[in-house]
């Protein structure tokens, strides 16, 4: 049946409205720091009251604003792996792992058989005696998520669980992470404001903006087609322009003072269109007058990043300051300016294909 959220809650610097539904699989909930990603888990786990709403887990009501419900967050069966990981300080990996099991498993053979294959499952074994201290980042992870597992949740919540870790360890846990969701029979509600790890991680995504949650979509969708520009924004797209329909084939972009060929069907009005900076293609200029949907621009920086060229570019008929951004790899742009030669202005193409229309 899922999970059903439809809360809210005013928080002083905005009001936190999260509406949306899961069906099983793993949801991200993709949003800048400080917009009610966390808050709204603490609101599912019952750690913190909404001030109005309902919250519903596999037909399990957890709270009902207007039946006066708010179940003990110990009641809810939540597993909950918090930033910070929040192991007992004071017990080791092994005795951190039992408190898990001490709700539900009286045998002290079968809990002792159940931590062990944790321990061995997570690569725990030459830490068993350790406290959270001793342990390094990557295994104070395991040890948490190993103690939310064997408490047996009905539903998994993971608060950016790899924001304290650097880039190698990240990936490493990232892969054992997967693996451990893969087994997972419940619903899990993945928080980042990573849209590497939303790809990656999970089937759905949610977009919250100051507060307000989007509906739930595939991770596809959002890097393919978002619909407003706070989606396409946490998605990576970096070139955006205010905009309306010029027809049923046009699209007038007044920031970069162009008119554009769309491709596909849109009747409703919108406010900006999105282009990513990878599918920007620099025209040699001899070949200007052959193509369509181009843009003049100078060029105000070249960019060596590792993998590839950045070109910073300000469209001729702009209205405003805000450049464009090219990415191109090192040896197209090594190939175009060896027969472009040293130029201070570009022509670039925006594939019709490749304009997002945004609300």
């Amino acid at each position: 049946m899922g999970l059903s959220v439809d809360i809210r809650k005013d928080l002083g610097d905005f009001i936190l409205e999260a509406k949306f539904e899961t069906e099983g699989g793993v949801t991200g909930i993709l949003g800048a720091s400080g917009c009610g990603k966390s808050m709204t888990l603490r609101c599912i786990a019952g750690i913190v009251k909404p001030d109005w709403g309902r919250i519903v887990l596999d037909g399990e009501v957890f709270f009902d604003s207007e039946r006066g419900i708010h179940i003990r967050p110990q009641n809810r069966h939540v597993g909950y792996l918090f930033q910070n990981y929040a192991l007992f300080p004071n017990m080791t990996v092994e005795q951190n792992l039992m408190t898990g099991l001490l709700s539900y498993e009286k045998d002290k053979k079968k809990a002792r058989a159940a931590v062990e294959e944790m321990i061995e499952r997570f690569y725990l074994t030459d830490v068993v005696s350790h406290r959270p201290t001793q342990l390094s980042g990557g295994q104070q992870q395991r040890a948490a998520l190993a103690r939310i597992l064997l408490s047996r949740p009905k539903i998994l919540m993971l608060d950016e669980p790899f924001s304290a870790l650097d880039d190698f360890l990240r990936w490493k846990l990232e892969l054992e992470l997967l693996e451990v969701l893969k087994d997972f029979a419940g619903d899990t509600l993945f928080v980042s404001h990573s849209r590497d790890e939303i790809y990656r991680l999970c089937d759905q995504v949610c977009v919250m903006e100051k507060g307000t949650s989007g509906r739930v979509i595939p991770v596809r969708q959002l890097f393919e087609k978002p619909s407003t520009k706070a989606a396409a924004l946490l998605s990576g797209c970096k070139n955006y322009s205010r905009a309306h329909l010029e027809g049923g084939e046009h699209v007038f972009a007044i920031d970069w003072g162009v008119r554009l060929k769309y491709q596909g069907t849109w009747t409703e009005p919108i406010q900006n269109i999105g282009v990513r900076s990878h599918y920007l293609h620099p025209i040699p200029k001899a070949e200007a007058n052959k193509k369509e949907n181009l843009i003049h621009c100078d060029i105000l920086q070249v960019i060596e990043d590792v993998f590839s060229i950045v070109v910073m570019a300000r469209p001729k008929a702009a209205t405003t300051n805000e450049p464009i951004r090219i990415e191109v790899s090192k040896e197209f742009w090594q190939d175009f300016s060896q027969k472009e030669g040293i130029e201070k202005t570009i022509w670039v193409q925006v594939p019709p294909e490749h304009i997002m229309l945004l609300n």
